[in-house]
């Protein structure tokens, strides 16, 4: 079944609470997800600089020791670090093809997420279970994306929740209910053209299939137009980027997804009870969006 919920602050002069948001949003649908919980939030980016989260397990030190060693072999120097829970954060400076590094990366530990603004924050239990190891309520953001997951083709543990980065992108998050049926044959056409995967899960496809149309050049909302044809299987999908979000949903429509819009504000969620947390006893003008259609949102400057 699983849960998405995704919120964008229009505003670029401050950023907004984003992780007490998606906690909110997150803990309203959790009835939909029990088994893992995950959140990518977006930050400032800082130019040249990158930042990478690994699970590093139960040999934290010497998967740290391997991770650092990785990144000096490829000219990344450590700029800041730290271990929390079972998650090694780092930031370094690096001006390199980031693809070919987050490839190498990947070898050297299990990769989270790496980007210029996004960091991607998940575990099993429920959000306020990933809040306390991870400290996602203190988290401020332009905007981001969350997951409730309810396993059904694979095991419970950290590596199979959601969000999924976009493998060998920077800054390209997706969370997504619902099952892709071509999925090896849009893999196999992906890993042709030398493109790696790290999981079997399709919500790692999606997210790789975008990234590359957009590296392209092409406009989020043209990407999402396209998905809609090119994805076949019922789905239901929040895509975010350094500084957009989009959703698309395929032509069945067979997976929730609901929608509120203010001048400040855009948050999309599967059910409406998510939405209701972010404005406790308010009545909401919410929509939801038609079969087969897509939008994106961006930041103002």
């Amino acid at each position: 079944m699983c849960g998405i919920a995704g919120i964008l602050y229009k505003s670029d002069a401050e950023d907004g609470e984003l992780g007490k948001a998606l906690i909110d949003m997150l803990d309203g649908c959790q009835h939909r997800g029990p088994d893992s919980t995950g959140f990518a939030v977006y930050g400032r980016a800082v130019a040249g600089r990158l930042g990478l989260r690994f699970f590093v397990g139960a040999a934290p030190e010497a998967t740290i020791a391997r991770i650092r060693q990785a990144l000096a072999d490829h000219g990344a120097s450590v700029v800041d670090e730290e271990t929390v829970g079972d998650n090694y954060r780092v930031v370094v400076a690096f001006d390199g093809d980031v693809q070919a590094f987050a490839y190498a990366m990947e070898r050297a530990a299990k990769l989270v997420s790496i980007g210029s603004s996004l960091d991607i924050i998940k575990d099993v239990g429920g959000a306020h279970d990933v809040d306390d190891r991870y400290g996602v309520g203190e988290v401020r953001g332009s905007h981001g994306l969350g997951h409730v997951r309810l396993a059904t083709e694979s095991d419970v543990k950290p590596e199979a929740a959601h969000p999924f980065w976009a493998t060998g992108f920077a800054d390209v998050a997706i969370v997504h209910n619902g099952q892709i049926t071509n999925y090896w044959k849009m893999r196999r056409q992906l890993e042709q053209r030398d493109f790696e995967f790290r999981t079997d899960n399709d919500s790692e496809l999606i997210a790789v299939y975008l990234a590359d149309k957009l590296a392209a050049g092409r406009p989020l909302s043209d990407v999402l137009e396209t998905s809609i044809d090119d994805l076949d299987g019922t789905f239901s999908f929040l895509v975010s980027t350094d500084d957009e979000i989009g959703y698309a949903k395929d032509r069945l429509a067979a997976k929730p997804m609901v929608l509120y819009e203010t001048d400040e504000m855009v948050a999309i969620a599967s059910e409406e009870v998510s939405l209701n947390r972010l404005f406790p006893g308010r009545a909401l003008d919410t929509t939801e969006p038609a079969p087969g259609t897509f939008g994106t949102w961006s930041r103002s400057t």
